[in-house]
């Protein structure tokens, strides 16, 4: 049995994977990780671990520690030049973050065919995956959330409450709502008009059920992308 766990900025999600099928699935802040031991420890098939960590030296050590305590073998994931069937277009492949390479296998996987691959989490990612499954570029913008609280704190007047969206905001709490929203839709939405015809559009992520009653394009909103990817990253090894 295969735990993946994707460990983002601000949450870690995980799940665990046997015989084609995903058994469990949770997920858990950052800062509540140690927590999952006791939990973990309970799953007695496991037997290996599959990674993808974002969130520092700090949060690396302290999976670490949890995984020799269970006695687990670990595969920690980076992003290389040619893996699962996708070829990293970036000049520097280990660059790449490893939830991004990892969601993008997983999107192969899912689609085999040209996609927009979008992460809505602290930071949006929209990665350009090609119909021969080249990673062709992508971008990276502040998270919904993030971009909010900057213009909290970054201006004098603005409210750190929350809103709704208006297609006329008269609140400013709905202002920013709306504001953000749009920007990030259409960030996705202009990266998506780049792509080939046919391309489709997977979102995942924190942020990505806010995020897609905005879109103009018709986008597929994919759960545990990252640990999909990273299930097929581990069986290929």
């Amino acid at each position: 049995m295969i735990l993946a766990v994707d460990c983002g900025n601000t949450r870690l999600k995980w799940g665990l994977y046997h015989s084609g099928v995903w058994r469990r699935t949770g997920a858990a802040p950052i800062a509540e990780m140690e927590s999952l031991e006791e939990r973990w420890r309970k799953f007695r098939a496991l037997d290996r671990a599959v990674v993808a960590n974002v969130a520092g030296a700090s949060a690396r050590a302290k999976l670490g520690g949890i995984f020799a305590r269970l006695r687990l073998s670990v595969l920690w994931v980076e992003a290389k030049r040619r893996e699962c069937g996708v070829t990293n277009g970036y000049s520097r492949p280990a660059q790449l973050g490893a939830d991004r390479w990892a969601a993008l296998i997983g999107a192969w996987r899912t689609v085999q065919g040209p996609c927009l691959v979008v992460m809505a989490g602290t930071a949006t990612t929209a990665d350009i995956l090609k119909s021969n499954g080249r990673f062709a570029g992508g971008v990276i913008l502040p998270g919904l959330d993030l971009m909010k609280r900057s213009l909290s704190e970054n201006t004098a007047g603005l409210p750190q409450t929350p809103g709704r969206f208006s297609p006329w905001p008269r609140k400013t709490a709905d202002a920013m709502e709306t504001g953000c929203l749009l920007a990030q839709a259409g960030a996705i939405e202009h990266i998506f008009a780049t792509l080939d015809r046919g391309a489709r559009c997977l979102l995942a992520g924190g942020a990505a059920a806010r995020i897609a009653p905005h879109l103009r394009i018709r986008a597929r909103k994919a759960e545990n992308l990252v640990l999909e990817g990273l299930v097929r990253i581990a069986v290929s090894e």
